[in-house]
């Protein structure tokens, strides 16, 4: 299960998530995290305006903050947050159902 994001994407394989971002500056690694490790999702639906994003919620880290809304990337995390990535509207659906199954996979 795949979902397209803004600067990359978010795949899902039943037991594994992996966040692979598109570079800006030096090339990230993509990020691999469990199902089972999660311990909450957020997300965000995109519209006409602005995009969404889909954030997973770890336990030993606090949630990267959404930023003002004012600003270029407003009302979603920042690129540097490695559990989030922003969504375009065409993904919304995509994204309901990779967060519905990562739920359901973290029992």
């Amino acid at each position: 299960m795949d979902v397209k994001g803004v600067l990359g994407c978010i795949s899902f394989d039943g037991e594994w998530i992996t966040i692979t971002k598109t570079p800006v500056g030096p090339k990230p690694a993509p990020v691999r995290i469990r199902a089972a490790d999660v311990t909450g999702s957020r997300y965000k639906p995109g519209n006409r305006l602005f995009h969404g994003y889909v954030q997973f919620l770890m336990p030993d880290s606090q949630p990267a903050p959404e930023k003002p809304t004012g600003s270029f990337g407003g009302g979603r995390p920042p690129y540097e947050d490695p559990y989030s990535l922003s969504i375009p509207r065409k993904s919304n659906d995509a994204a309901q159902k990779l967060i519905a199954a990562v739920e359901q996979a973290r029992g």
